[in-house]
């Protein structure tokens, strides 16, 4: 009499380990849902600025069809309507709980050992293992943000903002070392112990100048807000290593929308990988939960209390900020009441922190109805939003493409997951960077409003290569 096989576990896999694991040519994204991992190729997913997640809907029920468990879509869609995209279903998917919760990051890929732990333990998506360990430290995360509300509004640091830079400043809970005694022991390991040869795209003093262009047309004529982007490249004497850089950026700041992915395209002489940092949710959802937290209005982190408390403050007043980020949480909020049966959007924004800068914030939260769109079909529907485009969106886009020398490619797109029920999280590609070969090609932009000032604005756009020239080992080069 033959007895049923034994129903085979499904692997547990830690956030170290599947950021340990990541292999030039993974998709990896990792953010305070939890991590995933994707590798391989089961298929490609194809389908036209605006029809991508239609697109994406026809894959996952096909793959199911072919035998797929729980498939994913996951990937990076460029900026232009007539940008690529990345899109695909992989054969291979695992999870994890959040970084940093309650466990070492980083240890691995100090040793420089990147050996593929659980290498095709699951053949399929399965179900999001982690949500349990998520939960968990997300509401450790926002006790430990109310028990040190006081403290940080005696350092000028807003109350329940993301502040991963305090780090540095108390011990770090659950046995994760902090940031600066990470940095003190080598973990976060330079990429390239020779010199950069950098090269700026366009040089400053042509950025400035197109900022004064911008500024002129939003006096003369119907434009209101345009952001415009420019670009460092960064080229060193031997390959940039996109698995230490990863490591370096999610080490740096695990509660960031860290992310890794494929976007080389026919004729690349060398593999091309989107890597970043973003601070910005574009969009996800959780069941009939759907959550937005757009981002405008910012200034440098210094790391001085003194000035990072009169930098918040300064924010919370500025006029001009506050006008920028009324425009971009107006129009996602309008865009997302088109799609929600009920919505919450804050009457104020908050100020959040990352370790390079401070954001004016506004977290928007509302609820689909069954059968209501997925997580991709919000983020094609709310991009571009004015945080990285500007108001009115066609006019805007059109004036980057006339002001900006440069093809943004991926940057100021989006980035992240779907799943066959909708489920997913989306981000905004900024703090990121284009690396192939020995060359990094680094973004950064500036939202122009009406009264902007060109040297305020360029100084912004250095601020914010910080991310990566920190993570890269080059800080000061630009």
């Amino acid at each position: 009499m033959s007895s049923p096989a034994p129903a085979r576990p499904r692997p547990v896999h830690r956030a170290a380990d599947l950021l340990a694991a990541y292999l030039p040519g993974s998709f990896y994204y990792s953010s305070a849902r939890g991590v995933l991992l994707a590798d391989g190729v089961h298929s490609h997913v194809r389908g036209a600025s605006g029809n991508r997640a239609a697109a994406a809907a026809e894959a996952l029920e096909a793959a199911v069809l072919a035998g797929v468990e729980n498939p994913v879509v996951v990937g990076a869609i460029g900026f232009r309507p007539d940008s690529g995209s990345s899109l695909i279903v992989p054969a291979v998917v695992r999870r994890a709980g959040a970084p940093g919760a309650g466990e070492e990051l980083g240890a691995g890929l100090h040793a420089g050992n990147c050996a593929d732990a659980g290498a095709g333990d699951e053949l399929v998506a399965g179900p999001h293992t982690g949500d349990g360990a998520d939960a968990g430290a997300a509401e450790r995360d926002v006790a430990g943000e109310r028990a040190n509300a006081s403290a940080a509004e005696r350092d000028g640091v807003e109350p329940g903002s993301r502040d991963p830079a305090r780090e540095g400043d108390r011990p770090a809970a659950s046995g994760q070392r902090s940031a600066k005694d990470r940095r003190n022991n080598g973990t976060e390991t330079p990429l390239n112990n020779t010199p950069w040869t950098v090269v700026p795209q366009p040089a400053p003093e042509v950025y400035a100048e197109s900022v004064r262009r911008a500024v002129d047309l939003i006096q003369d004529g119907e434009l209101r807000k345009v952001v415009l982007a420019r670009a460092l490249d960064l080229v060193g004497e031997r390959g940039v290593s996109v698995q230490q850089l990863l490591n370096n950026l999610v080490l740096a700041d695990p509660a960031a929308h860290a992310f890794a992915v494929d976007v080389s395209a026919p004729g690349d002489p060398e593999p091309r990988t989107l890597v970043g940092a973003s601070p910005e949710l574009l969009v996800s959802r959780k069941g009939d939960v759907v959550t937005a937290n757009p981002l405008a209005g910012s200034r440098r982190r210094t790391g001085d209390p003194a000035q990072d408390a009169q930098a918040i403050a300064d924010l919370r007043v500025s006029e001009k900020d506050l006008n920028e980020h009324a425009l971009v949480a107006a129009q996602v909020a309008e865009v997302l009441g088109r799609y929600c049966t009920e919505l919450d959007v804050p009457e104020k924004p908050e100020v959040m922190g990352t370790p390079t800068m401070w954001h004016l914030s506004t977290r928007i939260t509302g609820r689909v109805g069954p059968g209501g769109p997925s997580s991709l079909e919000l983020a094609e529907a709310l991009h571009p939003t004015p945080a990285v485009c500007g108001v009115p969106v066609g006019l805007a886009r059109d004036t980057i493409a006339q002001l900006e020398p440069e093809d943004r490619g991926y940057y100021a797109g989006l980035v992240g997951w779907t799943d066959l029920a909708g489920d997913g999280e989306w981000v905004v590609t900024i703090r990121c960077a284009e690396v192939s070969g020995r060359t990094a090609r680094l973004f950064a932009g500036a939202g122009v409003v009406a009264g902007s000032d060109p040297a305020a604005e360029l100084a912004e756009t250095s601020a914010k290569f910080g991310t990566l020239l920190r993570a890269l080992g080059a800080e000061g080069v630009a």
